[in-house]
């Protein structure tokens, strides 16, 4: 083992980077043993060097995160501050100086993958992200490197705790959203301000990154069809129930079937409680994937907090540290195939439509006639009516989503329709 110690920065120390320290430092001994060399803390910057962190030297803290980065002598940047900007340039001008770089930004990767890789491989660094998906949960790493001789056709995945223990509570205890919110807050699984949870940011992000890696394209955050959960009733999930389902928020990565174009999605969906994904429960994260040589593998675990996330951040730490050591870098952006990203319209699937109907006879013959139409096939229909008004469901066969966007503009103009009540895809069959 070589005796001079591999320098490591941490940019950030919030709930994340101080779990990264700690583990550093408990467990410096394994770290050096597993790397082949010693690996040390060379500097941490935060914006309140005042506040009291516990097991870091104070002589190491900084607010100066440019100076740090510029040092020199780093191996390994760790940056665990989130956001866009100042973490783009400090990333950059890490690999500028030669360190390598591990992050958890799943925001800026989905932004900017495609240039920080760019940057990585102009000054020959390794750049590693495996904690910006899915926390704790080897994904990133298993689709780049053990998967890289297969071909990936569909990634469908839970990979928001917050949303996912939210949905849990609704189907579990018949709570509506608000009072289920209200709980993930009190518990501490939702942000005072959970909009990138619930509106599906977060999953988006998270969705671009995975389709990437998954089909060697090039997908961006803008790429990612979104659409949050927060209109989801228990309404629907009674529904889903005599369905033999329940509703999750998915991100959804998939080729088209003849394979000539990619999409990336982020939705509620009912799926069969016979799929692997209807059993995750609380705040735990789960992703599927379906390729030709594997077929299907499933990765589950905790997708968030300070220990999960830490361990996937040194995972990364290990690797590229022992790839320092060797004078390699491991495998940078894959984006050969250059797929074409597909538009919401073009995808197919199967959907759930709730309607409010007028209760009389011919009602159901012209919803009917309308889906018709529009080339949308109809499964199964389940009408109930009382004292003039009536529910309609109508659950379809497999159509593109611009077909069903017409079906019910259509539905909206007819006089005995009073509403479209919900409109929910059907997923995992």
């Amino acid at each position: 083992m070589r005796t001079r110690p591999l320098k490591v920065a941490l940019l950030g120390c919030g709930v994340v980077g101080s779990e990264v320290a700690r583990i550093m430092t408990t467990h410096a001994d394994d770290l050096a043993a597993r790397i082949g060399a010693p690996v040390e803390l060379a500097g941490v910057a935060v914006r309140r060097p005042s506040k009291v962190r516990e097991g870091i030297d104070p002589s190491l803290v900084t607010t100066d995160a440019t100076a740090l980065v510029k040092r020199g002598d780093l191996d390994v940047v760790v940056e665990v501050i989130g956001g866009i900007e100042p973490a783009r340039t400090l990333i950059t001008t890490a690999f500028e100086h030669g360190a390598s770089v591990v992050s958890a930004n799943k925001a800026l990767l989905a932004q900017d993958g495609a240039a920080l890789h760019a940057a990585a491989g102009e000054h020959d660094k390794d750049l590693y992200y495996e904690a910006a998906v899915a926390g704790a949960i080897p994904l990133i790493r298993p689709l780049r490197e053990s998967l890289a001789g297969d071909k990936v056709n569909r990634v469908l995945g839970i990979v928001n705790g917050t949303t996912n223990f939210i949905l849990d509570k609704m189907d579990s205890t018949g709570a509506g959203y608000q009072e289920a919110l209200d709980e993930a807050t009190a518990l501490g699984y939702a942000e005072a301000d959970p909009t990138a949870d619930v509106e599906g940011f977060d999953a988006a992000a998270k969705a671009a990154i995975l389709a990437g890696i998954a089909f060697h394209t090039r997908v961006r955050l803008d790429d990612v069809y979104r659409e949050g959960m927060t209109e989801v009733t228990a309404a629907d999930f009674a529904s889903a129930k005599e369905m033999g389902c329940t509703i999750k928020l998915l991100a959804i990565c998939e080729r088209a079937e003849d394979g000539e174009s990619v999409s990336a999605r982020v939705h509620p969906a009912m799926i069969p409680l016979s799929h692997p994904l209807a059993s995750v429960r609380g705040a735990y994260n789960a992703v599927f994937v379906e390729s030709d040589a594997s077929g299907q593998l499933m990765f589950y675990g905790p997708g968030a907090g300070g220990a999960p996330t830490a361990s996937a951040v040194l995972g990364d730490i290990v690797a590229v540290c022992r790839n320092r050591l060797s004078g390699s870098t491991g495998p940078g952006e894959s984006s050969y195939a250059a797929l074409p990203v597909s538009g919401m319209g073009d995808v197919v699937t199967r959907y759930h439509i709730s309607l409010d109907v007028a209760d009389k006879p011919g009602v159901l013959a012209q919803v009917a006639t309308v889906f018709a139409e529009h080339g949308v096939s109809i499964d199964t229909v389940r009408q109930q009516g009382k004292d003039g008004e009536a529910s309609l469901v109508v659950v379809t066969h497999r159509a593109s989503d611009a077909s069903l966007t017409g079906t019910v503009e259509a539905l909206r103009s007819l006089d005995t329709v009073r509403g479209v009540a919900s409109i929910m895809r059907v997923e995992g069959e």
